[in-house]
């Protein structure tokens, strides 16, 4: 089998990279720049994507434009890479009789719920991420291409920018920080997540098809999140928590984004970690990675 992951260069293609290191598939990374192994390829032009995935049997979308905030001012260049980019793949992928593994997120939801959005929940993005998201989301399945849509949230890793690796820095070099405790979801490892979608690819467990929610097992707030990324890590910090409107924000965040798995473990038979499980690793990770 011949697997193309687009955003190799990310969190979620690196684990996957790793994850597939010994794989008897033949897997073939690419981003928005080359780098070692990692080809170069536009995922918004489309003759370079109908080039390269002609001969191609999964294509995973791990590319994103994730940065929330500057998203409200750079509208174009996030519909290009979260609406526009999914809908060439997904027609490439239908072209070429492949299967497209595709990365959404929570923030296709209000966050408005007191109960964990399962896939069918009422959409609605409270900003130009979600919506753009959501927008890629559509495309994939209006093309009628084979698909599998993984919505995850507050994703991490020891690589990239995100949450754990902010808060790993700050609570080794400040006395205190301070962290919103009213907005509430659920944490998820990379790797936890790149594991599920390498298992199916590895089991050929690919006659699925459609939408699924994936994130780490229970629920919790940023502010306890952060202050288990500090108690984990050993780190002498005062975690303070505060509210959201304490922190101005161009785009409403959603408060509540805890998703329903019961979907995803019913169809692809794995447990899901609880999230401090997941933490302790990308802890052992990260010193490991930082001796």
């Amino acid at each position: 089998m011949k697997v193309l992951v687009t955003g190799g260069l990310g969190q979620l293609g690196r684990e996957i990279s790793k994850l597939t290191a010994s794989s008897e598939h033949t897997y073939i990374y690419t981003d928005v720049r080359a780098d070692g192994d990692v080809v170069r390829l536009d995922i918004t032009d489309s003759a370079a994507v109908g080039a390269l995935v002609q001969d191609v049997d999964v294509i995973v979308n791990c590319a994103a434009y994730t940065d929330v905030n500057k998203a409200e001012s750079d509208a174009d260049a996030a519909y290009k890479v979260n609406a526009l980019a999914p809908a060439v793949l997904a027609e490439a992928a239908k072209a070429a009789g492949a299967m497209l593994i595709h990365v959404s997120t929570d923030y296709v939801f209000d966050g408005e719920s007191n109960v964990p959005y399962t896939e069918d929940a009422p959409k609605n993005p409270l900003g130009v991420y979600g919506r753009t998201k959501l927008a890629g989301e559509n495309a994939i399945i209006a093309s009628g291409c084979r698909h599998l849509i993984f919505r995850t949230s507050w994703l991490y890793s020891n690589s990239g920018k995100n949450f754990f690796l902010t808060m790993a820095e700050l609570t080794a070099s400040k006395p205190e920080v301070k962290v919103v405790e009213d907005q509430v979801g659920t944490p998820t490892y990379a790797y936890d997540l790149a594991y599920l979608i390498t298992y199916i690819i590895e089991e050929n467990l690919l006659d699925r098809n459609g939408v699924y929610n994936y994130s780490g097992e229970g629920v919790c707030s940023w502010y306890d999140f952060a202050t288990e990324i500090c108690s984990q890590l050993g780190h002498i910090c005062c975690v303070i928590p505060c509210r959201t409107e304490d922190y101005p924000s161009p785009v409403k965040r959603p408060h509540y984004s805890v998703l329903d798995k019961t979907k995803v473990k019913a169809d692809f038979g794995l447990e899901i970690p609880y999230w401090r499980q997941s933490l302790a690793m990308a802890v052992k990770e990260y010193f490991s990675l930082n001796k």
